[in-house]
């Protein structure tokens, strides 16, 4: 797959501006979006991410557009579950669901950021050194049983990012409406808000270290890793005012999401050793029984994983009265 320079830039240009109409049209002006506001453009962001997914695979042939759905459905299922975090986040710095939409829309851009960042790098990697499928491979089965034994309650503000800030800058005590930054009795200080960014910035780092493991073990297309990554990031803001609740209900989604990245990992150490050059694997010669995971079985089990693990957490938790407030929303500063 031959991307030009320029399509490339266009897709950049493109993804850059989309930050920018968001924060015009529903961020500057501080409010909590309406369930009916967050489905419209959730679906609008959908819609467009499988439109683009049929253009990938008319211009460049189904292979690749099978490749770009499963790198979509496993990155929107890990986005999902990055909402909980901030889900967290929001509740442990009591901000005010009318300002959480900034927190998550800069959220969102700091993780494009790094991803693309990432995405740079393991392009490099595959590209010049094929045994870092092993590497990639391996790691993906160690976030899958982490994944698998997901039990850790630790306030995910607390962390040694958050701690420095709080040591080596100035923070008001309260809010200051949906700024960052204020001035308090002539002294520039940080308020609560920079504060919570600074922990999703740092969660975000995080979540790039499995995210992008996960899509080069279905795809080693650098535009259709990127542009999978985008859409699936685009509409996650909306998506947590949309979900609200019903984020606390998905109890099953943790394992689905190991199950799937245990899957890929398995698919990366069999192309690794489809492919293999180190020298104490098989003389430094490919392994010639370990077979391909065809990219439209990937596809199939991805999807069949995210399924079984919502209807399965959906049933389990029928009937239960799910509370959709979040600590602080009366908060306001």
């Amino acid at each position: 797959m031959v991307v030009p320079i320029w399509v490339w830039l266009v897709t950049i240009g493109v993804t850059a501006a989309f930050f920018v109409f968001e924060f015009l049209t529903h961020v500057r002006t501080p409010h909590e979006p309406t369930i009916r506001e967050s489905a419209i453009w959730s679906g609008v962001y959908i819609g467009l991410a499988l439109l683009f997914g049929v253009g990938i695979s008319i211009v460049n042939g189904p292979e690749y557009g099978g490749e770009y759905f499963a790198g979509y459905l496993t990155e929107k299922a890990l986005s999902v579950d990055n909402l909980f975090v901030f889900l967290l986040l929001m509740s442990g710095f009591a901000v005010p669901r009318a300002y959480q939409q900034k927190v998550l829309l800069i959220g969102i851009v700091i993780a494009l950021i790094m991803r693309g960042i990432f995405i740079a790098v393991g392009a490099t990697l595959i590209a010049n050194l094929s045994w870092v499928f092993y590497i990639f491979g391996a790691l993906l089965l160690i976030l899958a049983w982490r994944q698998l034994r997901h039990t850790d309650e630790k306030d995910p503000g607390d962390n040694l990012i958050t701690r420095w800030a709080r040591r080596v800058l100035p923070v008001t005590d309260g809010f200051h409406a949906d700024r960052l930054l204020t001035r308090v009795d002539g002294r520039r200080m940080v308020t609560p808000l920079f504060i919570t960014v600074v922990a999703v910035g740092f969660i975000d780092l995080i979540f790039a270290v499995d995210s992008i493991p996960a899509i080069y073990g279905l795809t080693d297309q650098a535009y259709i890793v990127f542009t999978a990554n985008a859409f699936a990031l685009m509409g996650l803001r909306q998506l947590y005012f949309l979900l609200g609740g019903v984020l606390e209900r998905l109890v099953y989604l943790a394992q689905g999401l190991a199950f799937i990245l245990g899957f890929i990992g398995v698919k990366l150490i069999l192309h690794a050793l489809h492919v293999n050059e180190l020298p104490f694997v098989n003389g430094g010669q490919p392994v010639a029984w370990a077979p391909e995971i065809p990219t439209w079985l990937s596809l199939v089990v991805i999807a069949a994983a995210i399924l079984v693990a919502t209807v399965a957490s959906l049933a389990r938790t029928r009937g239960q009265v799910q509370s959709t407030a979040v600590p602080g929303d009366d908060n306001a500063g």
